[in-house]
């Protein structure tokens, strides 16, 4: 009995090691290559994600099948399709299927990682065509409209170097300035938790180095103001990322409103004091 149980854990170490092999052995990303004529094509993939900008070499989830958007400006974009073919890895999963709780379920993790598929192909290319001219708003200076913010080369854009005049102030003064990033693309810029910067009055000059950002997408960009006092009810304003460029300029005075606790009770009205006078005689 106790050697029949023995021989069991054993199978049941095996099959912990092996089972599960495509994501073992392959891993659940695949290296790949990207590559467009002209270069510095950007490449998304079908969710919109940035992935690089060409000639690069990155790393990409399995799938069974995807797609791959190339897209530069003054070009028309086209998009490669990403085959997927059967991992032979897989086929080690199977003399463990019969171990109940064990060999079915690393099968499901092997096919839900994408471990279980393998692109037929590690190398993408695509030939950017010369297309409908890209409609650049005159505003932009040239060649900066899509260049974004990034950690690796701070100050490199021009919308870095665009100095921001910040202006706030209060009626009362000292009131608490906070703000924050507010993105209706989170895939290229994040939304920001609330920081803060000063109390009111508050003037300085600055610039908008907010990580993803281009003058394309600082239209779908905005800065929340958020004022705070205590007594007073909190006051939030907000501003277009693309409008304080253009006027170089981004600031509010805030009129703060005293808070009302109405659960204190009423207070109660004073009593006149009458002064009652003899009359003469």
């Amino acid at each position: 009995m106790y050697k029949k149980f023995f021989y069991t854990i054993i199978i049941a170490m095996i099959a912990l090691v092996f089972s599960n092999c495509a994501t073992i052995l392959s891993g659940r990303k695949q290296s790949v290559t990207f590559s467009s004529t002209p270069s510095g094509a950007r490449v998304v993939d079908k969710k919109g994600k940035e992935i690089c900008v060409t000639p690069c070499a990155v790393e990409i989830p399995r799938k069974s099948s995807t797609h791959f958007t190339f897209s530069k400006e003054g070009y028309d974009g086209c998009s490669v399709l990403a085959k997927g073919s059967f991992n032979a890895n897989v086929l080690w999963d199977i003399p463990f299927i019969s171990i109940p709780f064990i060999g079915i379920p690393f099968v499901i993790v092997d096919y839900s990682t994408g471990a279980a598929w393998k692109y037929k192909d590690n190398r993408f290319v695509c030939n950017l065509e010369g297309g409908t001219p890209y409609k650049q708003d005159p505003t932009i200076r040239a060649g900066e409209a899509t260049n974004r913010v990034t950690r690796d080369k701070p100050g490199s854009t021009a919308l870095e170097r665009t100095i921001i005049r910040w202006n706030f102030d209060s009626d009362p003064r000292g009131c608490r300035i906070f703000w924050r990033v507010i993105s209706s693309i989170p895939d290229e810029v994040k939304n920001t938790n609330e920081l803060y910067l000063t109390t009111t009055p508050y003037e300085e000059t600055r610039s908008f180095n907010i990580l993803g950002l281009t003058y394309e997408n600082s239209r779908d960009v905005t800065i929340e103001i958020k004022l705070t006092k205590k007594g007073f009810e909190d006051q939030v304003k907000r501003y277009n990322v693309r409008q304080a460029i253009d006027q170089q300029e981004i600031g509010g005075f805030f009129e703060m409103v005293e808070k009302v606790d109405y659960d204190r009770p009423a207070a109660k009205p004073k009593k006149k004091r009458v002064i009652e006078e003899d009359d003469d005689e």
